[in-house]
């Protein structure tokens, strides 16, 4: 039974190490700065205080909190060279990004279905998507997202033996981790299975795959160029967010085992962890015209 874990971080190589530390920092900085950025928008322009911006709102906490759970690790290690996670935090930062994980999934079906009904039932929009109902779908994917990963967690919990304390990765993941137990892990592997790819994955992909589905149809169906452009445009920031999202996703945790070394799906996971919550404040700034607009109006533009 283990008490600890050795986080061994990105790199082994000493020149590189300043050169990981200055990358992670920014990507995190520009991270925190640009949803906080659109956290603010969103509470100081009462032109943004609408559901889709409330649910804009929640992506970028969860953005934000992705971040943080998955790079704080690197940039302590760097600075304090402490590779050292006790077992407890480990399964806690586990939970949690896991959790989050789900939660952007959510979210993000949540907003689909905002746009469809904003694009397929304009005039029965607000009377269906009032605050109560965006508080309630928003509480809902916190609620299942924290509840949905406690069965493989808990199991995970219980594994009791270890063949090494050295865990190649820069955050408590849990594949690596299961890689370096000699429990039977045939059970927990099939429970992530279903639960990871079947629930936490495949529903929201289904929602939003049958919310896009009428939103297309309804555009089609516009007979003018420039009204299909306008539908088009009110949810291309969000389908970008999404496409953006699930191939990351499929890239990273449905290959196959045997593609590519642990080092290089370690640099990819990087990637995928930090900068998709760094882009996404971005594809919403650059591509939505409220949030510019907002800012040119904060700034005096």
């Amino acid at each position: 039974m283990v008490t600890f874990f050795h986080i061994k971080g990105i790199t082994d190589i000493p020149e590189l190490q300043t050169v990981f530390f200055i990358l992670v920092l920014l990507i995190y900085l520009v991270t925190v700065g640009g949803n906080m950025t659109i956290l603010l928008l969103i509470c100081l322009d009462h032109r943004l205080h609408s559901p889709m911006y409330f649910f804009l709102a929640n992506l970028s906490i969860v953005d934000l909190s992705s971040s943080t759970v998955t790079l704080h690790k690197i940039l302590l290690i760097f600075i304090s060279g402490n590779h050292i996670v006790s077992y407890p935090a480990c399964i806690i930062q586990m939970y949690s990004f896991a959790s989050i994980l789900g939660h952007e999934l959510l979210i993000l079906a949540a907003m689909s279905y905002d746009r469809y009904l904003a694009i397929c039932r304009p005039l029965h929009y607000h009377a269906i998507m009032n605050f109560k109902v965006c508080a309630l779908l928003v509480a809902g994917c916190y609620l299942l997202g924290f509840v949905q990963v406690l069965p493989p967690i808990i199991t995970f919990a219980n594994f009791t033996c270890y063949i090494t304390t050295e865990l190649n990765h820069f955050f408590c993941d849990m594949v690596p981790l299961m890689k370096i137990t000699c429990n039977d892990t045939s059970f927990l592997e099939r429970m992530i299975l279903i639960q990871g790819l079947f629930i936490v994955t495949l529903i929201p992909f289904i929602l939003t795959f049958i919310s896009y589905f009428f939103i297309i149809s309804a555009i089609l169906k516009i007979r003018s160029s420039a009204g299909k452009q306008k539908a088009f445009y009110t949810c291309s920031s969000h389908l970008t967010v999404v496409i953006l999202l699930y191939i990351m996703l499929v890239s990273q945790y449905l290959t196959p085992k045997t593609y590519g070394s642990l080092n290089a799906k370690k640099m990819f996971s990087l990637f995928n962890t930090a900068a998709v919550p760094m882009v996404n404040p971005l594809i919403y700034s650059l591509k939505n015209r409220d949030v510019k607009s907002a800012m040119r109006r904060k700034l005096g533009l």
